[in-house]
Formats: C-alpha cells, structure tokens, sequence
C-alpha cells in the first residue's frame, strides 16, 4: 500500500496566512464586517497583497473557528444572527457548564477561591469599551471575561471538560459581542457579581440558576428585538 506523504505549506506562506487572518479576525471582531456580509477573496488578497490561495487558507481557519461560513457556490460570508448553531452552542453550555460549575464548587479548594476573586476584580477593572477598538466590547475586557468564566470551572479538575469549554467558548465568541451590542441595557456586571458571590458562598443550586440564566440571555440577545441606549459593562 503506498502511503501518502503531506508536504507542509512554506514558512513564508504559513505566516502569510497567519497574518491575513489575524487581520480578518480581529475585523469581524471589530464589526467592520456586519453578520451576513460576504468575504471576497479576490478583496482581501488585493488590500493585504497576496495570494488568493494564501487568503483562501485564512479563510478556512476562520470557518474552522466559526468567525465565517462557506457558502455552497458562493464563497465565504460572516455568520447571520438567525445561525441555528449560535443557540446550539448556547444549549450545549447550559447544559455543560452548571455541572462543572457545581462539580467547582464541590472541589474548588481556597486557591480556587482566591482566583475567581482576583479574576472577577480584573474584570470589574477593565474598561469594556474602548473608542479605538470599534463597536464591540474591547479586546482586553475579552481576554478578563474568558478568564473569570474558566476561572470559575477549573475548580472542577476535570481537563476534558474544561478543554470543551474552551473550544465552545472560541465557537460563541461572535454571539457575545453581537448579544452586548444589540441589548446595551443588560447589566452584565451584576450577573458577573452575583455569580462571584454564590460560587464563593459555596450555594451550588442558585450559582448554578445564575449561570444557566446568563448563557440563556446571551443567546436571547440575538432573536430578541435589539435596544438602544447607553451600553453597560456587559
């Protein structure tokens, strides 16, 4: 049997693409590029100067990463809200991250506890908006948001789990930032301080409802009617 061997793509081609979608990532991230609207590669080749097989690299990782979509003959688009994986990802965290979240609360020892304080406080101290980073919340609010949610489940010691978070958390990225942005007067800070304290009080039953709550309006946020007004530090 003859055994097929993969050449892997130049250096100089790997960093071309990682460069190309690092910059589409963080445009959609952004919202330079409004939920539906298509990709062109033939675009993004000609503003980065390269290759089309360089941008269509870029453009698989971001399907692979669920910041696009590859359309049957009609190439590549930002993902739509009315997505029906958006509230798959949704029910799959409700009903994954209560357990963990119980199982955390269960076995989290007092560094546990001392790390969903300082994760929370790190939250509550960046600015989530920020006038050169776009309409969306800002890249470093991201990054203490993600923190203080894994924070809150490594409690659970459970490494499979966990990696599972972490990739639907990857996956549901783009739900939040739309979510935030079309319900500005959702107080995001309060359900953040209310779950702190019930996971720190050790009350795994109402830690549990506050999450499960939180991750339902999150996806809500996207077949609800958009609001307008002031944003919170959603």
């Amino acid at each position: 049997m003859t055994q097929t061997t993969h050449t892997p793509p130049p250096a100089g081609k790997q960093m071309l693409s990682e460069r190309v979608y690092t910059h589409l990532r963080d445009a959609i991230m952004r919202g330079d590029h409004a939920p539906g609207d298509p990709l062109k590669p033939q675009d993004l080749a000609k503003e980065q100067g390269v290759s089309l097989a360089v941008v269509r690299e870029a453009l698989v990782r971001a399907v692979g990463e669920g910041l696009a979509d590859r359309l049957p003959n009609r190439g590549f688009a930002v993902p739509a809200y009315s997505d029906h994986r958006w509230q798959e990802i949704a029910e799959a965290r409700q009903a994954i991250e209560p357990v963990m979240l119980r199982m955390s609360i269960e076995r989290g020892d007092l560094d546990w506890e001392a790390r969903v304080r300082a994760s929370h406080h790190r939250l509550v101290r960046t600015p989530a908006y920020l006038p050169e980073e776009g309409e969306h919340y800002s890249g470093a609010w991201a990054e203490a948001h993600r923190i203080f949610h894994r924070t809150l489940l490594e409690g659970s010691g459970n490494l499979v789990l966990l990696d599972t978070f972490d990739r639907m958390w990857t996956a549901s990225e783009l739900t939040r930032r739309w979510s935030a942005q079309r319900n500005p007067h959702r107080d995001g800070a309060l359900e953040h301080r209310l779950l702190e304290e019930a996971a720190l009080a050790r009350d795994a039953d109402t830690a549990a409802e506050i999450l499960t709550r939180h991750l339902t309006r999150t996806a809500a946020g996207l077949t609800d009617s958009p609001q307008h007004g002031p944003a919170d530090d959603a």
